[in-house]
């Protein structure tokens, strides 16, 4: 399964830094779109929303892209399994929308708080 994320982010690079350590069976390979020139679908529509490719070739964007990774995370496949579920899935879903909207403001933070801890920015 291949995640595709925007290391410009540090929200998705710390997550995506987490999700790498419990890929204890190397079943995940990480992109970062900023460093990459290919991607299944348009470069914006990739930076906007979560997607993951599976094994299969199926493009999977926001709360179904995450069930799918969690799926593949030995520590996460309950929760993966749960998620899939169709009713849970769709709030995720409207979670993870609500979230997008809030996403910037979110980044501007943590870029903050990366600087005033001397971290060096995502």
């Amino acid at each position: 399964m291949t995640v595709w994320y925007d290391g410009a982010c540090p929200l998705c690079a710390r997550e995506i830094a987490l999700m790498q350590r419990l890929d204890a069976t190397g079943e995940v390979w990480f992109v970062d779109l900023t460093t990459t020139a290919e991607t299944p679908l348009p470069r914006q529509a990739m930076l906007e929303r979560f997607h993951v490719t599976t094994p299969e070739g199926q493009t999977a964007s926001g709360a179904a892209a995450f069930v799918q990774m969690w799926l593949r995370l030995p520590a996460l496949r309950p929760l993966g399994r749960l998620a899939a579920w169709p009713p849970v899935l769709a709030a995720l879903e409207v979670a993870y929308r609500l979230f997008l909207k809030v996403r910037p403001g979110l980044q501007t933070l943590a870029r903050r708080w990366d600087a005033r801890r001397g971290a060096r920015p995502a």
